[in-house]
């Protein structure tokens, strides 16, 4: 049985490639999607892969995920740190969260060192590139076959 797993990407992603390559890398966000899109068909998942720059469009993702989805991958970029409404849409989940960040946040400016997605997440990556697609995608498979257990 294909698990679906949704992988929402949040603001400036859409400019990976081009956007402090010495922190992101020189990959694209197309490069990054069949990255994480060969990641999730080795473990048997289906991926849908999505960005946005706007807040309210990754809420409804997340509500869509609900219903369509055995798990979330988030890198929800800037709105790791500041919102609420996507901490409260992640909260409602009954599947596993796995939030992902190519940087590592911790060792970032200040006002990236708090998440609000962490406390909704089953876990987190970061520091880790593409890798930590990967491993997330990896996360999420293993976590639903913990479930079934």
């Amino acid at each position: 049985m294909s698990l679906t797993i949704y992988c929402l990407n949040g603001p400036n992603l859409n400019l990976l490639g081009e956007r402090e390559p010495a922190i992101y890398g020189k990959g694209t966000l197309a490069d990054l999607e069949t990255y994480s899109q060969n990641a999730a068909a080795a473990v048997g998942a289906t991926l849908v892969f999505r960005q946005s720059n706007h807040e309210g469009e990754l809420v409804d993702w997340i509500q869509e995920a609900r219903r369509q989805a055995a798990g979330v991958v988030i890198n929800a970029g800037a709105y790791t740190h500041t919102s609420v409404a996507i901490h409260d849409a992640l909260k409602v989940l009954t599947i596993p969260v796995v939030e992902v960040h190519l940087s590592n946040p911790g060792i970032r400016e200040e006002f990236r060192h708090k998440s609000l997605v962490s406390p909704a997440a089953s876990g987190v990556i970061a520091g880790l590139g593409p890798l930590g697609y990967r491993l997330a995608i990896e996360a999420v498979v293993a976590l639903n076959q913990q479930k079934r257990v």
